[in-house]
């Protein structure tokens, strides 16, 4: 996939793996929309882009909730027209026991690493599903990341996302949009390279 002036929306975007995806992206002539629930991070990843030349737009949203996603999707398609890669990063990793954590700490995460990834799926994808084509890169836990302690709640939404994205490219498929769970990891940026140059 030639990503020259390709629109890419990704999710977490204001720092970690999500940040260097969008430089790297941005550097490759990608038009980049990137997405925080902080706005002094994702605003600085968007300026740095434009200050470099590229194109980007930042949204603040908070993509654990339904009509959070819809203002962002609906945001994007109004300002760059249609979206043709979707990379959802967005997540929280509390480091408590899960015999101490606190109920909504175990939701909160569930809400942002998995239902986020569900809801901003369904939404770009039937986008993606009418256009004919799409890819949806959901980065999910590395395999160093099974040893972290205290990460309970963090690897089990990781481990929900990455049968949702198997999931989600069975139906989606047939339709032109494929889904893929790609591991969080010093690799990254190569690995989803390599996916979007295979498409």
């Amino acid at each position: 996939m030639d990503l020259k002036n390709k629109v890419v929306l990704i999710t977490g975007a204001g720092k970690g793996a999500g940040r260097t995806l969008a430089l790297a992206l941005a550097q490759r002539g990608a038009r980049v929309a990137v997405n925080d629930i902080s706005p002094i991070n994702v605003e600085e990843v968007a300026a740095e882009i434009i200050a470099n030349s590229g194109e980007a737009k930042a949204y603040v949203e908070d993509i654990a909730k339904k009509v959070g996603v819809q203002y962002l999707v609906k945001g994007v398609e109004d300002d760059f027209g249609v979206i043709d890669i979707l990379i959802t990063h967005a997540s929280v990793e509390p480091h408590t026991p899960l015999l101490k954590m606190d109920e909504w700490d175990w939701h909160r995460t569930l809400d942002v690493n998995l239902t986020g990834v569900f809801l901003t799926v369904q939404s770009v994808g039937r986008m993606m599903r009418e256009q004919g084509h799409g890819a949806i890169i959901n980065i999910v836990a590395g395999a160093g990341e099974g040893s972290i302690k205290d990460a309970g709640a963090y690897l089990s939404s990781k481990a929900g996302a990455a049968m949702l994205s198997r999931q989600a490219d069975v139906e989606l498929s047939p339709h032109g949009v494929r889904v893929y769970a790609v591991e969080n990891s010093t690799d990254v940026v190569n690995d989803v390279l390599s996916i979007l140059e295979a498409q």
